[in-house]
């Protein structure tokens, strides 16, 4: 059975779920608005432009959920959910999974954001394997910190590698789809690669490498 793995952030959804919770965080009060929303502005830029401290990052990004009850937590998440996601959900990005689902292939959503902000959106996709970077937890409680590796840049390819051991599966006849240059460690290992409304350092490689690129937006 095909694999096929979906980048989350900005290319089945019109924006970043990462970004966005951070600002929904500032929006709500939850934390110092103007000072959060200027660095959590900073790492995004940072991450556009490929020079991003993943664990400066997730210090900075894992922090809150530390300093709340999961059952608070929870709550802002179904907020942020009905506010910040499906609004951003694209449609041709359904349609795209539902092919995949169609043709039998086994789905995966691979992002460098962590597990608490995306399992519900993999959920409302239906697809079942997510691998993403997992906050730390302690008694029901989150640490602040990342526990085992972060699933971003060369990580997501160590990250899927694990999950292929512990499946016993493989990349033939695999397809990966993804918008960023951050993705290119996994793009190059996999059968298909997609670039998604790539950004211009990823379309340049796609083209180079004759790569099909699409859009999920036109």
């Amino acid at each position: 059975m095909s694999l096929s793995i979906f980048d989350l952030d900005n290319t089945l959804l019109n924006g970043d779920s990462d970004y966005l919770w951070g600002q929904f965080l500032a929006e709500q009060g939850i934390v110092d608005g103007e000072h959060y929303e200027q660095q959590n502005l900073a790492f995004y830029e940072q991450y556009k432009q490929g020079s991003l401290d993943i664990y400066e990052f997730l210090s900075f990004s894992l922090k809150p959920l530390s300093e709340h009850s999961l059952d608070k937590l929870h709550q802002w998440r179904e907020q942020f959910m009905q506010e910040k996601i499906l609004p951003i959900i694209l449609d041709k990005a359904r349609q795209l999974v539902e092919q995949h689902r169609q043709q039998g292939n086994t789905l995966m959503i691979i992002t460098a954001t962590n597990r608490f902000v995306t399992q519900p959106i993999a959920d409302n996709f239906g697809i079942p394997h997510l691998l993403a970077t997992d906050p730390e937890m302690k008694d029901e409680h989150y640490t602040g910190r990342v526990q085992g590796t972060p699933c971003f840049q060369q990580g997501k390819v160590t990250r899927l590698q694990y999950w292929l051991n512990e499946h016993n599966d493989n990349l033939d006849d695999s397809w990966f789809y993804s918008d960023s240059h951050n993705d290119i460690p996994l793009l190059d290992i996999v059968t298909h690669p997609v670039a998604v409304d790539p950004d211009d350092a990823l379309r340049q490689h796609a083209s180079s490498n004759q790569w099909d690129i699409i859009s999920l937006r036109e």
